[in-house]
């Protein structure tokens, strides 16, 4: 074998478990046989030619031939007279003549749209990044134990300059990263960022899976600003599309003129409703191909963790097939994809032996179980999982007008059925604001006052439930329109009081939830949550505790879903003493009517909620306040044992 290629790397590639091929396959510079040049190889095993065709050979088909280094279809060659930055293709041919030309799927960089081909790799590509003590410090603690506050971020539309073009990486990180930091998030989920083709799609229909999109800018830009989030103390997170890929002549499909990265199966290959392809996932070469893109976006773009999206659409095979009048079966009889679910596991486990302080969530709507258990317990290996019952439950209450939902409070308690049965992510995201779901703060019903105290409710009760959180960007002050995905957020709405007031709360929010600890550090653990009242259905008041593993850093949330103000409302506690409301979403500064509680609240010893001692307070209108014991009488606690 020629080129520097390493046998061991081939045999690895094709058996699925070269999970590091982008440093084999695509367009490299390399010093061979003492000149300086670039190493093409590409994997095309149907191909009986390949060539490299681009601006610096006037895309000449022929001139820059490639030679078949195996029998298994990989093929390569070294050029010293390619120029960097230059734009190519590959030129496949088979039995049926010349297929067209593809753009490399490992290449680095790709050309700006429409136009579609990729970019050799300039000679300083390496980036030096400055972000070690970040590195550092996120292995302190395990994941599970932190806050973990996620803004979903679409790149493109969180903000535009005034003639309509996008910032670029470098600039984003001058103004969405203060941002973000001063809204006391944690981390930022981004939406997809591998080069794709059609800005409608969002980035979910990619064509370039190693290319970071050259709409903002290049690699080592995109690197910069992660580099600063981590400066800043703040982590990302990357949407990752392994599900399906979309059908333009550049990308993946039919790659060396017969079904390579698809099923051959064409049942099983296509998704109708979205209109584009599924990889084979019981293919080595795909599994090596995708367990790569994890890992470069973790080990090259220094990302802190991988949102899987559409998870349900890789676990069955007849997921957009409902109407299809022929079902698919595994080799069981059943409808899951179990080469998908062998998939899921093997990149899991080859994730986190790389790293095992790697955020993994999946974006899955369906009711698999032990989806953030370990593999070697039968569970896919996830860390997280989004809780997409929550979400869909938690809408729909708030949708109903206040009188009504008495008679629906099971979808306001239900989730806690099952919120420690896996490791959950609460998400409030892009999803639910667009195809005329109306904006979240269009969703509360009554009039404009009361629609903003059910949003400010909505996130509190939301940050008070155990998970982790993920809000879109624009929810945070009250965007009354849908995300509109060609425009800029609506920031000027930031001059109206309630929706600055939003805002602030928000921040105020997030603070709270990351200063807390019995807000995060028992996200996952049964003891972490306790109920005091889950009954009022009448009123639409739930009470629950909140628990750290340091019984003074408790809370008491009590959540108020109607216009209703109660006073002396009772409040059952387990420890005597005094307690303090720590916040409260009615504040006026919140945009709200002020219905405070004082600063201290004694507990009578009075059993109360199957409790020894009670608080008696004022519960305010569409909000939540939060209390906390900031005096333990030591006689009443005697007494009471």
């Amino acid at each position: 074998m020629s080129l520097k290629l390493s046998e061991e790397d081939i045999f690895l590639f094709h058996q699925g478990t070269n999970y590091e091929s982008h440093s084999m396959l695509g367009c490299h510079r390399i010093k061979y046989k003492q000149e300086e040049g670039y190493r093409f190889v590409v994997w095309a095993p149907h191909a009986s030619a390949v060539s490299v065709a681009g601006d610096f050979n006037d895309w000449d088909w022929e001139s820059h031939s490639l030679s078949r280094l195996n029998d298994t279809g990989l093929w390569g060659n070294f050029f010293k007279d390619v120029p960097s930055g230059a734009a190519y293709k590959y030129a496949i041919k088979n039995e049926n003549g010349w297929s067209g030309l593809k753009a490399d799927p490992f290449a680095r960089q790709s050309e700006l749209k429409p136009a579609t081909a990729s970019i050799t790799p300039f000679d300083s590509e390496e980036y030096n990044w400055k972000d070690q003590d970040w590195q550092k410090k996120k292995k302190l603690k395990p994941s599970y134990e932190t806050p973990i506050n996620i803004y979903e971020v679409h790149f493109g539309t969180w903000k535009q300059k005034e003639d309509g073009s996008h910032y670029t990486y470098e600039e984003m990180a001058d103004l969405l990263i203060p941002y973000v930091k001063e809204m006391g998030y944690t981390h930022i989920e981004l939406m997809p960022l591998a080069e794709h083709p059609f800005d409608l799609s969002w980035g979910y229909q990619i064509t370039g899976y190693f290319s970071v999109t050259s709409r903002f800018g290049t690699p080592n830009q995109f690197k910069f600003f992660v580099d600063q989030c981590h400066q800043a103390g703040i982590g990302v997170i990357m949407d990752w599309v392994p599900g399906h890929f979309c059908k333009d002549d550049h990308g993946l499909r039919m790659f060396d003129g017969q079904p390579l990265f698809e099923y051959a199966d064409e049942q099983k290959a296509e998704k109708p409703s979205w209109g584009t392809l599924t990889f084979d996932f019981g293919r080595p070469e795909i599994q090596s191909f995708l367990v790569s893109n994890a890992i470069f976006w973790l080990k090259d773009c220094h990302v802190d963790g991988i949102r899987v999206d559409a998870v349900a659409s890789m676990l069955y095979l007849n997921f957009d097939r409902k109407d299809a009048p022929d079902k698919l079966y595994n080799s069981y009889g059943g409808e899951e994809n179990l080469e998908a679910l062998a998939f899921l596991r093997k990149l899991n486990e080859a994730v986190f032996a790389y790293d095992e302080h790697v955020l993994m969530m999946a974006e899955d709507s369906s009711d698999v179980p032990l989806v953030t258990s370990p593999t070697y317990t039968g569970g896919l290996g996830f860390n997280y999982k989004w809780n997409m019952g929550w979400m869909n439950d938690m809408l729909k209450y708030m949708e109903y007008d206040s009188y009504y939902r008495k008679w629906h409070h099971n979808l306001l308690t239900f989730s806690f059925m099952y919120t420690f049965s896996e490791n959950f992510v609460l998400p409030l995201s892009h999803d639910e604001v667009v195809h005329g779901k109306k904006a979240l703060v269009n969703k509360m019903p009554g009039d404009q006052w009361q629609q903003f105290a059910q949003l400010r409710l909505l996130y509190g009760y939301k940050m008070a439930h155990p998970g982790k959180k993920l809000l879109f960007m624009g929810g945070e002050f009250g965007q009354y329109a849908e995300w509109k995905d060609q425009e800029g957020l609506d920031w000027l709405l930031l001059d109206y009081p309630l929706h600055a007031a939003m805002k602030k709360y928000v921040s105020s929010l997030n603070h709270l939830y990351k200063n807390e600890s019995a807000l995060h550090e028992l996200d996952h653990d049964e003891k972490g949550f306790e109920w005091v009242d889950p009954h009022n259905s009448e009123q639409s008041i739930i009470v629950f505790q909140r628990n750290s593993k340091t019984q003074k850093d408790q809370l008491i949330i009590v959540c108020n879903f109607t216009p209703a103000v109660h006073y002396d409302y009772k409040i059952g506690v387990s420890q005597p003493g005094t307690y303090e409301e720590i916040f409260n979403s009615d504040a006026a500064a919140y945009g709200g009517s002020d219905q405070l509680n004082g600063k201290e609240h004694f507990s009578f010893p009075e059993q109360w909620h199957s409790r020894p001692q009670h608080i008696r307070i004022k519960v305010p209108p569409f909000a939540v306040c939060v209390f906390k014991q900031t005096k333990s009488d030591r006689r009443k606690e005697e007494e009471s044992s």
